[in-house]
């Protein structure tokens, strides 16, 4: 490993430690009699973090590699199946830790946002379709952008011009997506309650009267692209540059973070392995703010 993943490893470590002292209620439930995990919380979201930057889409290789390269700093790993019990038990903590670094940056407090959402394939056979126990969550759809069909979920994404995730959900393929914004938007309301006049890029699939009246009552102010028909829109000079960040962001996360090769087979397996990623790639982001690295979203000093 290099020397700037050990840097961001021991400060993950740190932070999630002191997070989980000083709110130990995020920790996962256990019962009050009975043998206390030999590997912490905080070690485990750090490795989690670790395995997503170091680009171990598979389990069994990247505990071999842990029990091999990383036992100096991690004394005892679990075997496959505790890492995986483990991990999926964590999914809470792993969302309020991504929260609690974002929070940690300057970024967070940006009065632009961006939104959009980029499929996550679960399977290709269609017998991987007919007995995945996925089915019913995961659906077939459309991808506009690569003009391709695919079966599984969508991932929205609102993130900072930075690349910075500030809210996130995983819905089926066909979901709507204006729908899962304002979804997003009422879940977490602190989000734009003290953030009047917020304003949020989107492309032409974010339309609608009711949808735009909703997105103002919340203080949020949009931003898209006139669509057929329609008369010229305010800020149309912003969106050629900056939607590709979005565009930007997603790719990040698909070809550095293996963000479609997950491996999860089940829906809890699936939204731990979405999150892991979206964790170190908040991670990064975090930890190149705080060391002052001109470029933010970089992870190209942690995958190897």
């Amino acid at each position: 490993m290099t020397t700037e993943m050990d840097t961001l490893a021991t400060a993950l470590y740190v932070r999630v430690d002191d997070l989980l002292k000083t709110s130990p209620e995020l920790l996962p439930w256990r019962p009050p009699v009975g043998l206390a995990p030999k590997l912490t919380d905080a070690e485990l979201v750090t490795l989690a973090v670790m395995q997503a930057l170091l680009g171990f889409t598979s389990e069994a290789r990247w505990l071999r590699f842990a029990h091999a390269a990383l036992h100096p700093l991690f004394p005892y790993l679990p075997q496959q199946s505790g890492w995986n019990k483990r991990l999926r038990r964590a999914a809470p903590l792993i969302q309020h830790v991504t929260r609690a670094l974002a929070r940690d940056t300057a970024l967070w407090s940006d009065d632009v946002w961006v939104v959009d959402s980029t499929p996550v394939e679960c399977g290709r056979s269609r017998e991987t379709v007919k007995r995945s126990d996925l089915a019913g969550w995961a659906e077939y759809g459309y991808c506009a952008s690569h003009s391709r069909f695919f079966w599984g979920l969508r991932l929205h994404l609102v993130c900072t011009l930075h690349g910075l995730p500030v809210a996130f959900a995983l819905t089926g393929a066909k979901a709507v997506e204006r729908e899962v914004l304002l979804d997003m938007l009422a879940a977490d309301p602190d989000l734009t309650r003290q953030r009047p006049g917020q304003i949020l890029l989107a492309d032409m699939n974010y339309y609608g009267r009711a949808f735009e009246h909703e997105l103002a009552a919340t203080g949020v102010r949009l931003l898209r692209p006139a669509r057929k028909g329609e008369a010229p829109r305010a800020g149309s000079h912003l969106f050629k540059p900056l939607r590709q960040l979005i565009e930007s962001v997603n790719q990040t996360l698909k070809s550095q973070l293996d963000l479609e090769r997950h491996g999860g087979r089940t829906p809890s397996g699936v939204t731990v392995r979405v999150l892991q990623r979206i964790l170190a790639l908040t991670a990064a982001i975090w930890h190149n703010h705080n060391t002052g690295r001109p470029t933010l979203r970089s992870l190209t000093a942690y995958d190897h």
